[in-house]
């Protein structure tokens, strides 16, 4: 489905290269200042512009088109709009037959029986991430000024030292290929109850939400994977105070999949951009045999750069409906 929340909810709708994209949010309180500047500095962070990322130029202009009046919410869905303005759909012609290594082209085909729209990756494109920011930037208002989310990218093709990023970039842009990277994402400011037991416990909410980012591999908190290497002496957040602070936070600020009042602490791993210049072998559909393919059109070199906002997102929305449940 394409639409996420209990109380705080989402509905994404669009192609990457039909006339828009955009997002219906249900459930905001009313009465919250909102107007169409409030979006430019989240959507400035997603654009591309930057070495490494796609030469495709979207304006990103949000349009409001229901669910406020006088510069504040109504308490009734707010649908914004963003049209799409610099598509270049004969680039995916020759794909047509041959779908991409490690992309959703052949899934999306077998799932909706060839119906699909698979220019740019249709309705499975990281251009849906624009509506997911959009739905963040309301999201964190939702929140109050109190909840303070951000995210960072920390890695990218393994390399931590940002100095050397650009070159690393510019190599791999060289040689026809792509790079992952890592975003950490920190929210301060969550008082301990938010989450449930279980099945909605505030980790399984807050991945459902990032799983569904194009590209994103893996999902940890706190200490994550390395504390499975480690012993409880070592991993245990021992507290220090009555109103639940700890010494440590291996946890990640998650104790029960209930947040324990200190800071929210996750990593998400994204993979490298599918669409990459250098032949790949493929199965051309039509006539069942092997084939190599060579893919054009306009890619990031590392789809992470630009990911660190919509983490960020991901994740306010998620709080935005933890908080209101």
């Amino acid at each position: 489905m394409n639409t996420f929340g209990h109380n705080f909810r989402i509905s994404l709708f669009g192609e990457s290269h039909g006339k828009a994209v955009g997002v219906v949010i249900d459930g905001v309180p009313a009465g919250i200042a909102l107007s169409e500047s409030d979006f430019e500095a989240d959507l400035s962070r997603r654009r591309s512009g930057a070495v490494g990322t796609t030469s495709r130029r979207e304006s990103d202009i949000p349009e409001l088109l229901s669910g406020t009046y006088r510069g504040h919410t109504t308490g009734a869905p707010i649908a914004i709009l963003f049209r799409n303005e610099d598509t270049h759909s004969e680039d995916y012609e020759a794909l047509r037959d041959t779908p991409r290594p490690s992309h959703a082209d052949w899934t999306a085909s077998v799932k909706f029986g060839g119906w699909n729209d698979p220019r740019g990756g249709g309705h499975f494109s990281g251009r849906l991430t624009v509506a997911l920011v959009a739905a963040g930037t309301v999201a964190k208002k939702s929140l109050g000024e109190g909840v303070k989310v951000s995210a960072e990218v920390c890695e990218i093709g393994g390399e931590r030292d940002r100095a050397k990023w650009q070159t690393l970039l510019e190599r791999v842009e060289s040689e026809g290929d792509s790079v992952g990277g890592i975003v950490e994402c920190h929210a301060e400011g969550i008082p301990a109850g938010f989450g449930e037991p279980f099945f909605d416990s505030l980790e399984s909410t807050i991945s459902h939400l990032l799983f569904s980012i194009p590209a994103v591999r893996g999902v940890e908190f706190g200490d994550g994977f390395g504390s499975a290497s480690m012993r409880g002496s070592e991993h245990n957040d021992a507290i220090v105070a009555l109103d639940g602070t700890t010494a440590t936070n291996g946890s990640g600020g998650i104790n029960g999949g209930i947040s324990n009042g200190n800071p929210l602490i996750l990593r998400v791993a994204v993979k490298p951009t599918s669409s990459i210049a250098r032949p790949q072998q493929t199965l051309n559909t039509a006539t069942g045999e092997m084939c190599m393919l060579t893919i054009g059109g306009r890619h990031d070199v590392c789809i992470a750069l630009r990911a660190a906002v919509v983490v960020e997102s991901a994740v306010a929305i998620a709080l935005a409906d933890a908080k209101l449940r």
